[in-house]
C-alpha cells in the first residue's frame, strides 16, 4: 500500500471517529435529527428505542451496495470502513458521561465536528455510508460540492422529522445540516487558507524582488495593457499563505503604494510550495 492511500485510509478512520462521536455527544442528547440514516437513527430510538449503532449498520448495507455500483471499487473499499467505523464509535462511546442536549449548542458544536469529520473522509475520497454515499452520488452526477449534495439529501431526510419532533427541534436540525455542509466544503477547499495575489505594475522588477526576497515565492508575469492609460504593464500572479500574503500587502503599501492589487481567497492549491515540496529537492 503506498503513502498516499494509507494517508487516505488514515483520514476516513480520523473522519469517521468524528461522526461517531458528534452523534454521540451532540446529535443524540439533543434530540436532532440532522439528516441521513443519523437521523433516521436518531427518530427509531426515540420511538422504540432501537440501538443506534445496529440500526446505522443495517440500513447502511443495501446503501453501500448502490455506492459499489455507482462509484468504484476503490470508493467503495473506503466506504465499507467507513460504514463499519461510525457505527462501530458509536457503540463504544454510547456511554460517554459528556453531552449536551441543549438543541442550540448541539445544532452548533455537533454541525461543525460532524462537518470536520465528514470533510475529513471526503479528503481521503471515501464516505462514511448513508446518505453521505448518496451524496457523493448526487455530486458526482450533477457537478454540485460535496457540501451541498449532502444539504439536498439530507434536508429530505429532517424535514420527515417534524412528525416525530416538534417544529424547533426540526429547525435546529435544520440549522445543524447547513452548518455541515459549509464546513465540509471548508475542510475540503481549505477556503481562505492561501491568497491568489494579483498585481499590476509598470515595476515588475521591483515586485518580483520583494516577492522573491520577503516572502520566497514563485510568481507569474502577464503582459497587460492598462484600459485607461493604454500604456504596457505587467500582471504579477502569486500564490501565498495567508500570513504571507499579510507581509507582502504592508511592503508594498510602503513601497509600491501605486500598483494595484487584488487579494483572493484561493480555495484549493496543487503544486510546487504546496501540494509539493517547495523547492526540488534542495537541502537548506
Amino acid at each position: 500500500m503506498n503513502k498516499k492511500l494509507m494517508t487516505e485510509y488514515v483520514q476516513i478512520i480520523i473522519g469517521a471517529s468524528l461522526v461517531g462521536l458528534s452523534y454521540n455527544l451532540f446529535l443524540l442528547p439533543s434530540k436532532l435529527a440532522a439528516g441521513g440514516i443519523s437521523g433516521v437513527s436518531t427518530i427509531l430510538y426515540e420511538l422504540y428505542a432501537l440501538s443506534p449503532a445496529l440500526t446505522q449498520f443495517l440500513i447502511n448495507l443495501p446503501i453501500f451496495i448502490i455506492g459499489w455500483i455507482a462509484l468504484g471499487k476503490d470508493f467503495s473499499w473506503k466506504t465499507l470502513l467507513g460504514t463499519f467505523w461510525v457505527p462501530f464509535m458509536i457503540y463504544l462511546t454510547a456511554d460517554f458521561p459528556y453531552t449536551v442536549s441543549n438543541p442550540v449548542l448541539g445544532a452548533i458544536y455537533g454541525g461543525l465536528i460532524l462537518g470536520v469529520g465528514l470533510g475529513t473522509v471526503y479528503k481521503g475520497r471515501g464516505s462514511t455510508g448513508g446518505t453521505a454515499a448518496i451524496a457523493q452520488v448526487v455530486k458526482k452526477f450533477t457537478g454540485l460540492s460535496s457540501g451541498y449534495s449532502q444539504l439536498i439529501v439530507d434536508g429530505l431526510v429532517v424535514t420527515f422529522s417534524i412528525i416525530v419532533f416538534n417544529l424547533e427541534l426540526t429547525l435546529f436540525a435544520l440549522m445543524c445540516i447547513y452548518i455541515t455542509s459549509k464546513t465540509i466544503d471548508i475542510v475540503q477547499l481549505r477556503t481562505s487558507a492561501t491568497k491568489l495575489i494579483m498585481i499590476i505594475t509598470e515595476n515588475e522588477e521591483n515586485i518580483h524582488d520583494m516577492i522573491s526576497d520577503q516572502i520566497d515565492r514563485g510568481l507569474t508575469k502577464v503582459r497587460t495593457i492598462g484600459g485607461y492609460s493604454n500604456q504596457d504593464k505587467t500582471m504579477i500572479l502569486c500564490v501565498a499563505e495567508q500570513q504571507e500574503a499579510v507581509k507582502l500587502k504592508r511592503i508594498m503599501q510602503d513601497k509600491e503604494p501605486t500598483s494595484f492589487v487584488v487579494f483572493i481567497d484561493a480555495s484549493e492549491v496543487l503544486g510546487r510550495g504546496f501540494t509539493l515540496d517547495k523547492y526540488y529537492g534542495q537541502k537548506f
